[in-house]
Parts: C-alpha cells; structure tokens; sequence
C-alpha cells in the first residue's frame, strides 16, 4: 500500500462476508447495492452512494444481487476526519465523476490513476461542504429473519447454543445480536433461545410423547430439567 492508499475495483455478491482492518477502507458505488452493518449501523452502497469505513471497524457486508465497487484502502490520518458521526452514505459531489474516472483508468492500466487517485478522492472529500457529511446513517442494521433464525436454532438443540452461534447465522457479532435482539424481540439473546425451546418442548410434548424423549429432543439436561422449567413458566404465565 502506498503512502495515500491503494485503489482496486470489487464485485461483490450474495455470499456475505464479515471482517475489520487496521487502515481506512473508503466505498464508493459503481452498479449494483451493496449492504453493510458497520459497527451495528446500517448502511447501503448504491451507485453514488459511498461510505468511510474506520480502522477497527467490524463490518459485514452481502449484496444479493451483485455490486461492484470503487474500494480504496489507506493508512492517511486524514481520512479520519470522515468518520464517526461524519460517515457518509452519499459521497462530495466532486468524488463522484472522479470515482467514476479511476474505475475506468484502472481498467486500462494507467497508472497515473493509482499513483494520484488517492490522494484526489482524499482532497475531494474533505473539500466538500456537502451536508450530508455532518449527518449520521441509519441506526438499524439490515432486517434479520427471525423465522429462518428460529428454524435453524430448533435443529441444533442436541448441541448448546451460545449468542455468538447465533449471531455467526446472521453475520453479526455476539454484541450486535444481542443489542438487535432486544430491539426486535424486546428480550435478551438467551432468554429468546429458552423460549423457543420450552414451546418446542410444549408442542412435543402436546402430542402425548413422554417427557423423557422432549427432553431429549430439545436438550435439556434431564427430564426432571424440563418439569422444572416448564413449571416456572405455569408459574409467571
């Protein structure tokens, strides 16, 4: 990586990924969306749109239909001026045809395009007195399937589930997951585990099949286990 950063032109797809750097990673959108949490904010990268990424950052990313990508990476101090709550969702309008520009350049092979790019697309954007730099992206990540979540978490109660188990199914971290939980659920990770299987063990158990076997099927300790824990619930129903 040089001294202002390095520039590179990415596809992304519908397998999504999850990672962090320790240097700057700046997107700017060339076709296609692409969609990223970082550090539990939501943000999508439409044609036009762009995004700073900080060092440290956890960011994961999928476009479900493809995007491509104008991506620098650099170390420059400057770029931190970006960020935080100045993340942008829409680039300066300067960056934009000059976005444009390296992508084509980069194509072809002129290497005046990665010598000086960086250092334009930097000087562009903190030129810029565009509002949008000033204002936050959205709170909320993109939308969870808890349906899918809870029929894949009722086909592994022969193992324990911890939160991180389940926040690697929606490729977020275990704090993310947990903070999204409560929103969404209105209660914490692991309590929205046991409630999915105590009703599990209640429909089994509906059936007439003896608590011995429920409570294999469901992973509870023991049969006795399961009596105690559907007795709380009677209890606090």
């Amino acid at each position: 990586m040089g001294p202002n950063g390095l520039l590179s032109l990415r596809r992304y797809g519908a397998s999504p990924g999850s990672h962090s750097h320790d240097h700057f990673q700046i997107l700017l959108g060339l076709s296609g969306a692409l969609d990223l949490e970082v550090a539990g904010r939501g943000v999508r990268v439409a044609p036009g749109g762009g995004c700073v990424i900080a060092p440290g950052d956890r960011h994961d990313f999928e476009s479900s239909r493809g995007s491509l990508c104008l991506v620098l990476d650099s170390a420059h101090p400057d770029w931190a001026r970006c960020t935080g709550q100045r993340r942008s969702t829409k680039p300066p309008a300067d960056a934009l045809p000059l976005a444009h520009y390296l992508a084509s350049a980069l194509q072809q092979d002129r290497p005046l395009a990665q010598t000086y790019g960086p250092a334009l697309l930097l000087e562009a954007w903190l030129d810029s007195t565009h509002s949008d730099l000033s204002t936050p992206g959205p709170t909320r990540g993109r939308t969870i399937n808890w349906p899918a979540l809870q029929q894949w978490a009722a086909q592994q109660w022969h193992r324990e589930l911890t939160v991180a188990d389940l926040a690697a199914q929606v490729h977020l971290s275990p704090s993310q997951f947990s903070a999204r939980c409560r929103d969404d659920q209105g209660m914490g990770a692991m309590a929205w585990l046991r409630g999915l299987r105590l009703a599990q063990a209640r429909v089994l158990r509906s059936t007439g099949m003896a608590v011995a076997e429920v409570a294999l099927r469901t992973g509870y300790r023991s049969p006795s286990a399961l009596t105690a824990a559907l007795r709380r619930a009677e209890q606090h129903t």
